[in-house]
């Protein structure tokens, strides 16, 4: 096999993998919605990370830092996990209370561009009028979808709830931008592991300030212990989600340019509406379905294709599209 055919064969696995990575994501928020039904979301959100934390200890072998950290370093890891797990979880699990996992999909679609626009004004990046319109679009967008929503039993606080989902998405962008200056010094997949310490402690010591949101028995649930769907779901979120997701997109970012991966992360809102569809029934209404088209359009015309010019090895660094996509990704959403 020559070394042309060898490449194109890695790039097929590699797209394939970050295809699965984005459908994977887009269920975490059909998932959540399946857990708060028998579930308090303060224990659906300890038990996820609990669960991604037993995964990552028997790993931690080849995932620990290679170097000293710094008291510097520590700092920046703590200011990082109270931006995520902690309140990034807090607002969403909030927001998917009062909204429908379709909507929250959409809102998510924001985040790259977020990062963008808090690249420039706090990392000095560099921000075309390209991305600039695209963003006003998006925010348009997702303005407009929040509030045409309609309440009903997928969604019986829409307005609120995708506010809440607005607030988690600025919580990941202060995440991403912190993951951007530490990735430099540690692995990202230290950074997934630490999130899931994170919030293990301060969710499960949630858990233990206040009892009553823990389940009164697991095994009373309706269909008991193996039968229930929300624990199931839980189990996902913890494995398919925290780990495969993240592991394939690791993987896959690893053989094809951080700014052709990027392209994927936009898939991210219609793979969570497909599948809000095909599982909940959810459906958008008409005005909604121009609404969230005004946002996929925003998110499209921000793909500056001047940053295909930029090297694999700067493209983390340098572009803002690329930085959304590559670490907003990284610690587990």
């Amino acid at each position: 096999m020559s070394g042309h055919e060898l490449s194109g064969s890695r790039d097929r696995r590699a797209t394939l993998a970050l295809l699965v990575a984005m459908w994977l994501w887009g269920s975490s928020f059909v998932a959540l919605k399946i857990a708060f039904v028998d579930l308090d979301p303060l224990f659906v959100i300890f038990a996820r990370m609990a669960i991604a934390l037993a995964c990552f200890v028997p790993l931690w072998r080849w995932i620990r830092p290679r170097k000293r950290l710094t008291g510097r370093d520590i700092r920046w890891l703590i200011i990082l996990v109270l931006f995520e797990p902690c309140l990034y979880f807090v607002f969403e699990a909030l927001a998917l209370e009062r909204t429908s996992a379709s909507q929250a999909g959409m809102i998510s679609a924001l985040l790259p561009l977020m990062v963008a626009v808090g690249a420039w004004a706090f990392l000095r990046e560099r921000i075309s009028r390209r991305t600039s319109l695209g963003f006003v679009l998006a925010v348009i967008g997702a303005l407009w979808l929040s509030l045409s929503g309609e309440s009903n039993h997928h969604a019986p606080a829409p307005l609120m709830g995708n506010l809440l989902e607005l607030a988690a998405m600025m919580a990941a962008t202060a995440y991403t931008l912190l993951v951007k200056h530490l990735t430099s010094r540690v692995s990202a997949w230290f950074i997934t592991a630490w999130q899931a310490l994170a919030g293990t402690l301060f969710f499960g010591t949630g858990l233990i300030l206040f009892p009553s949101h823990w389940p009164a028995s697991l095994s009373a649930l309706p269909g008991g212990l193996l039968g229930n769907e929300s624990l199931w779901a839980v189990l996902y979120l913890g494995i398919a989600v925290s780990l495969g997701a993240y592991g394939l997109f690791n993987w896959a970012i690893s053989r094809v340019p951080a700014n052709q991966a990027s392209a994927f992360v936009n898939l991210l809102p219609l793979f969570a509406a497909v599948q809000a569809f095909m599982v909940l029934g959810e459906t958008f209404t008409p005005i909604q379905m121009v609404a969230a088209s005004l946002v996929l359009a925003g998110v499209w015309i921000s793909q500056d294709s001047r940053t295909d010019q930029v090297s694999d090895e700067d493209a983390v660094i340098a572009a803002p599209s690329t930085s959304a996509a590559s670490l907003s990704r990284e610690g587990g959403r």
